[in-house]
């Protein structure tokens, strides 16, 4: 079918699939019945077309950090054939997800985004979504390909990374999903690797994921990351993301006519664009692109679980899990207690069914909800808190808000990602709006009215102008670089009363890097201050016990900018610092992308890191705080005792953030715990590190065989769960390798295995491992390498905890091309 449809398409045709229609739909050929396909992200939900802030409602799933602490194949399987059910209540065809960019400096913005530091976790678990994904007739996008491990200079910057790296690092876990998963599309990275833009790199996208792994799925470029015609088709690009054509469409039949590009490049390209058409069904039945919010049940439950199951208990010295029958008096504290941060920022936020808060869900745990006091003590948030409220919005059909509104909406809260205008009259660079709302102060004194905007835009308080964000305006942080940085204005304001708020916005000329983004973002705040923490610290010293809910949003986990640095933002590490020395039983909840330094953590009792789990983070913080269910994560990424024991932050800003368009990647292959172990520089926790509620006892491993051959290994160990709890363990197999002819980390993952157990209950973990484990690539041979000698199998329960250590002699050296 598809080569019939090929035979009759003219080159203007073939040509016409490979872009965009617009920002997320495919382009039909009506006369030849090939329909048009919707993609939507994203990684932790289904959003569909609408706004990154608003549209349709979707159900909130784990952000991906959250999955990897999991280290559960089987439930990110569950999750991925879920997030397929929520792709087609968009209309969608393809979920632009899993990412699978390696946890590198501890700082990247989109760290929340990714999985683990460690390749083949991340592979393993990218596997098992991907076949979630795609066993539902959805297609799954491993993405960024490759080398999109920061957010400085993202669209133009050079990763540098030799290929011993890039094969042991960074390329694993796409080639896991190509050769097991039969992943069915391919992102490029905006970034250049070595020079040359990712998506016009023939080396990569043609040597490596087709001709080495035998891809035979569609290339799409990251949204607005392509830049040429003949190059990047050349190179293997099959879609320029998004629509309409920019680089493509007359400019690729110019260059056809040319020379420039075979006609058979064009209808290789072509083709796979009608495989993965056929591949989703889109031939056999029409797709509806309407979106619908499905709520189902079952995903609430399924979320649920993923939040307590990658929960990483990090501290506990037996206060938890917490009675529920003998507390009387309970605190509830801290800037993420009474606000659900259930996502990160950037292309993966959606628009959640719901979302319960830790306040909300403690209160729903406990049948004495009187005995809760809460307060706020600080704020942490990097932009002022957005407006919530009734606004009406006027659409002007030209810039000067000129006539009568061509349409008018009301809306609730003052956040605005335009991908689509309400009315197909109005055109993305020639509109204007004036949005119209009250602010009534609970309390009298100075606040803070905050905008940042992608175009210009003005604020009005009571018809002054209070924040400008027109003159002067200059590109910042906000809405991945397009937008300038938040702009501020003081107004004293008096409790009670009336104001009148007007904000008057109007796209701004083409960026010079063809991103041409139209978003407003505007809020209102009082400041807190010492009154405010010292309010904090009564409620903690009246309590039998303080949680303390701290971490950070998505207004810094997000796409678009990295962290400043690994500290807690705002005045939260003196709120721990005054609540811990007035109540001894303070028990502290993280919520954050990654890593953070921990100065206090003397102070406290307990830890407990949530990351960001969803929609239902409160009821799964609440279940794991009061042992209905034990925190089943361990984590997927070493925490550093202080952000210089990173192995990417050497001072050398070659090194990160990257210096004159260049960031090398000069620590090689020793990342994570590969840096801590082999370079002996003790973690604050290490690499698959996590405590629970009961205690587990390890039988002496048995082997399959006394050394390595074609076949493998298989490493046998007994787990009992001799507590009194149910509980779940973490059996984690590495490889230390002999002396080789270039340096190697002290030992690498290669298998690992969870059980869930009952009291009493004993399970096998079943760990193999195969000729490939032990090798290193090798540049000069091409190929991965494997000494004859003696190895070391090392069975931990994390990377500082070894339980045994065995000799595994391999008779025979071991050599493999990449293209096997």
């Amino acid at each position: 079918m598809i080569d019939s449809i090929l035979e009759k398409m003219t080159l203007e045709e073939q040509v016409s699939l490979l872009s965009g229609a617009d920002f997320w739909t495919t382009v039909p050929v009506e006369r030849l019945g090939v329909p048009k396909i919707k993609v939507t992200d994203g990684p932790n939900g289904a959003r569909g077309a609408g706004s990154l802030v608003a549209g349709v409602k979707a159900a909130c799933f784990p952000v991906a950090i959250a999955l990897g602490a999991s280290w559960s194949p089987a439930l990110i399987r569950q999750m991925g054939t879920a997030l397929a059910r929520q792709a087609k209540s968009k209309g969608a065809a393809v979920l632009l997800a899993p990412t699978v960019n390696i946890h590198r400096s501890g700082l990247n913005g989109r760290n929340f985004e990714c999985y683990s530091e460690d390749p083949m976790l991340t592979g393993e678990l990218a596997v098992a979504y991907i076949e979630g994904v795609q066993a539902e007739g959805i297609a799954a996008t491993i993405k960024h390909f490759v080398g999109n491990e920061s957010e400085i200079e993202r669209q133009t910057i050079s990763s540098d990374i030799d290929e011993r790296t890039l094969r042991e690092i960074y390329l694993p876990p796409f080639e896991q999903a190509v050769r097991r998963a039969g992943v069915m599309a391919v992102m490029s990275s905006y970034n250049r690797l070595n020079g040359t833009y990712t998506s016009e790199h023939h080396w990569l996208l043609t040597k490596v994921l087709r001709e080495e792994w035998g891809f035979d799925g569609i290339v799409m470029s990251d949204w607005f990351g392509s830049h040429s015609a003949a190059e990047t088709i050349n190179a293997g690009l099959d879609l320029e993301m998004p629509g309409p054509a920019r680089d493509r469409g007359e400019k690729l039949v110019a260059a056809v006519r040319e020379g420039k590009v075979e006609p058979a490049t064009v209808r290789a390209a072509a083709r796979r664009m009608l495989l993965l058409l056929e591949r989703v069904g889109a031939f056999r039945k029409t797709p509806d692109l309407t979106e619908r919010a499905v709520d189902l049940t079952e995903d609430r439950a399924l979320i649920r679980r993923l939040g307590a199951e990658g929960a990483v208990l990090l501290k506990n010295d037996g206060i938890l899990p917490l009675a529920k029958t003998s507390l009387d008096r309970i605190a509830v504290i801290g800037p993420n207690a009474a606000t659900a941060r259930v996502m990160g920022g950037g292309s993966a936020q959606i628009a959640a069914h719901y979302m319960v808060s830790p306040l909300e869900g403690i209160r729903a745990a406990l049948s004495n909800a009187n005995s809760i006091s809460h307060s706020v003590g600080c704020r942490h948030n990097r932009l002022i808190d957005v407006f919530k409220g009734k606004i009406t919005v006027e659409y002007f059909k030209e810039r000067g808000f000129k006539g009568a509104p061509l349409h008018v909406e009301t809306v609730d809260k003052g956040e605005f990602f335009w991908f689509e205008l309400p009315s197909g009259q109005l055109e993305p660079a020639d509109f204007s709006a004036r949005m119209k709302m009250q602010f009534v102060p609970e309390e009298s004194g100075e606040h803070v009215f905050g905008m940042t905007n992608a175009g210009l835009a003005r604020l009005f308080v009571d018809g002054r102008l209070t924040v400008d964000g027109l003159d002067g305006w200059t590109r910042g942080e906000n809405y991945f670089g397009t937008a300038n940085d938040e702009q501020r204005g003081a107004v004293m304001l008096e409790a009670g009363r009336t104001y009148e708020v007007t904000v008057e916005y109007e796209p701004s000329i083409t960026n010079e890097d063809g991103i041409n983004l139209i978003a407003v973002r505007f809020g209102v705040e009082k400041p807190l201050g010492d009154a405010d923490i010292e309010a904090a610290v009564e409620t903690a010293r009246n309590a039998d016990v303080a949680l303390l809910f701290v971490g950070r949003d998505g207004e810094w986990d997000t796409e678009g900018l990295d962290l400043p640095n690994m500290r807690l933002p705002g005045r939260q590490e003196e709120l721990i610092e005054k609540v811990a020395a007035a109540n001894a039983n303070t028990v502290v909840v993280l919520q954050t992308g990654g890593p953070i330094e921990m100065p206090w953590l003397g102070k406290v009792r307990a830890v407990l890191q949530m990351w960001y789990p969803g929609q239902e983070l409160g009821n799964a913080v609440a279940d794991v705080l009061f042992g209905d269910v034990e925190p089943g994560g361990r984590l997927p990424q070493t925490f550093p005792k202080a952000l210089s024991d990173n192995s990417a932050i050497t001072g050398d800003l070659a090194v990160y953030p990257g210096k004159d368009g260049h960031v090398r990647y000069g620590e090689s292959v020793f990342v994570g715990y590969r840096h801590h172990d082999t370079r002996a520089v003790e973690p604050l926790f290490p690499f698959g590190y996590g405590l629970g509620y009961t205690r587990f006892r390890w039988s002496e491993p048995r082997l399959s065989a006394s050394e390595m051959s074609s076949e493998g290994v298989i490493v046998s160990i007994d787990v009992t769960n001799i507590g009194d709890r149910a509980g779940s363990e973490l059996v984690q197999l590495y490889v230390r390798s002999p002396k080789a002819k270039v340096e190697r980390p002290d030992k690498e993952l290669r298998a690992f295995a969870k059980l869930a157990l009952q009291p009493g209950e004993t399970g096998a973990a079943i760990l193999k491992i195969l000729p490939r484990d032990l090798a290193y690539f090798d540049a000069e041979a091409g190929a991965f390498r494997a000494e004859a000698g003696d190895y070391q199998l090392i069975v931990a329960a994390n990377a500082a905890d070894i339980r045994f250590v065995i000799d595994l002699p391999s008779p025979s050296s071991y050599l493999q091309p990449p293209s096997y």
